[in-house]
This record gives C-alpha cells, structure tokens and sequence, in this order.
C-alpha cells in the first residue's frame, strides 16, 4: 500500500510523491523529509527551468562522463557490478542517469537561471567582497586608547609594539594584524570606518561596544570577477532563490524545513 506525500502541489512543477508507507516512516524516523522536500523542489525547477519551459538535460557526452565518474566513486567496474547495485537500489536506466547527471545539471540550472546576472551582481556585492588588511588596537580604557593614538602619531612607538603590548584581543599575537578579510563579514559600522579609512593613516580611538580600538588599514585587496567568483556568486543566487521557494510551502512542509510558518506571515 501506498501513501501519498503533497510536496506543495501550488507550487509549478511539484506534484506527488507516491512512496510506501513504510518508507515514509523510515524517512520520518530519520528526519529525512526536509532533504526529500528540498531535492523534489529543486528536481521540479529543472524539470521547467530549460529553454522553451523544457526540462534541463544533458548531452550524451555529458552523460557518459558523468556515469563514468559515478561508477568511480562507487567502484564500479563491471557490467555486473553496475547491474547488480541498481538493483540493490532499485533504479532504472533513467534514475541512474538522473542521479549520476544531478551536480551538472544543478550547475546548468544556475548557469540558465542567473548567468546572465553575475556581473551587474558582482558590482553591486564588490564592496562586500573586497577584502582589507589592517592594523588593530582594542582596548576597554578610553585614556589608554588616546595615549596610544598619540604615541604612534607621534612616532614614539610602532603600532605593531603597541598593539602586541596593549591590544586585549588576539590580533595582539600577530602586532596587530588582521586580514585579509571582506568587507561583508564585518559589523556594517565597523566596515565602514575602514572603507572609508586612508590606506596607511592611523585613525583615533573610536568606541565599538565596550572597547577603544585604533585602526590603520593597511592593504585593500579589490575583488575580482574570476571564474571561482562566478561560482561563488551564482552559488549565492542559487541559495537566495532555494530560500524563496521554502516560503511557497505548506505550513506543514515549512515546519518540516525549519521555517515558522506564523512568523513568515507577519
């Protein structure tokens, strides 16, 4: 006997999942089910995403690389082997191929999908992505800080003696430097004072939190649109975009993905 499991059947492209029941206990005990529903949303984006709503496909030379690499991976060498684990699987000659195909056609689903956004994408995100080396004094007494901003103004000591003397956090173990590191993964408030900073001017004591800090940036390290950028970037979109599709759920399906389906709502 047979349940069937709604994968949010508003949604275009996703319909029915006719899976035993007993599997689906299985999936359930194991908490298996946000990794089915994640899997049937994206195999339903491909399966409408190609050009003229056709599903995304690969070519027969793809194919025959890709099956190649998945017998590989699965130490499959003969023909035997290959028929006997399809049978332990219960897959066909299509679901094989599904499967061993899935990671490009993903890649081409990004490629089709937001390709042709990457660059205009990559200038609004480049001023996140640029990356800063720079110089770091931190400490909780407000007359320390000056007393050090002056000290290193006026050439008594080295920044990089100070910071290691007096810095209370871990940049004091490397003199003072931190980096390189983006812009993105920084407090916006904090970010901006070093974006805005002269390369090689030490700036005065600023009150982040409970500390002082001193900085001096000492490096920008401008992003570039490389080939790794790209996939990083389409990466991005590809997950903004998975987001998105978990909020067009079921309430029940949403719980399943982790997501308060109330609180989507407000």
């Amino acid at each position: 006997m047979t349940k069937v499991i709604q994968i949010n059947s508003g949604m275009p492209g996703l319909g029915y999942a006719d899976i035993p029941r007993e599997t689906i206990s299985v999936l359930v005990a194991y908490n298996l089910i946000p990794q089915l529903l994640s899997q049937r949303v994206i195999e339903s984006a491909m399966s409408t995403t190609g050009y003229a709503n056709a599903p995304i496909i690969c070519t027969p030379a793809e194919t025959s690389h890709s099956l190649e690499q998945f017998y590989q991976h699965w130490d499959l060498t003969t023909e035997e082997q290959i028929q006997n684990w399809c049978l332990r699987y219960c897959l066909n000659q299509e679901q094989l191929e599904l499967l061993a195909t899935r990671k490009l056609r993903v890649e081409k689903f990004k490629q089709i999908t937001w390709g042709h956004q990457i660059e205009s994408y990559f200038l609004q995100r480049k001023r996140y992505l640029d990356r800063v080396i720079y110089s770091l004094i931190q400490t909780d007494n407000k007359s320390i800080a000056n007393e050090l901003f002056f000290r290193i103004a006026e050439a008594e000591s080295s920044f990089a003696e100070l910071a290691r003397e007096y810095s209370q956090g871990s940049e004091a173990d490397r003199c003072g430097i931190i980096g390189p590191v983006e812009f993105g993964s920084m407090t916006p408030n904090f970010a901006q004072l070093l974006y805005t900073s002269q390369v090689g001017v030490v700036q005065p004591p600023v009150a982040f939190g409970n500390s002082w800090v001193i900085v001096r940036v000492e490096k920008i390290i401008s992003a570039q649109l490389d080939d790794f950028m790209r996939q990083r970037l389409l990466q991005e979109k590809f997950e903004d975009w998975f987001q998105q599709q978990l909020y067009q759920l079921s309430p029940e399906e949403q719980i399943w993905m982790g997501i308060n389906s109330k609180s989507a709502q407000l």
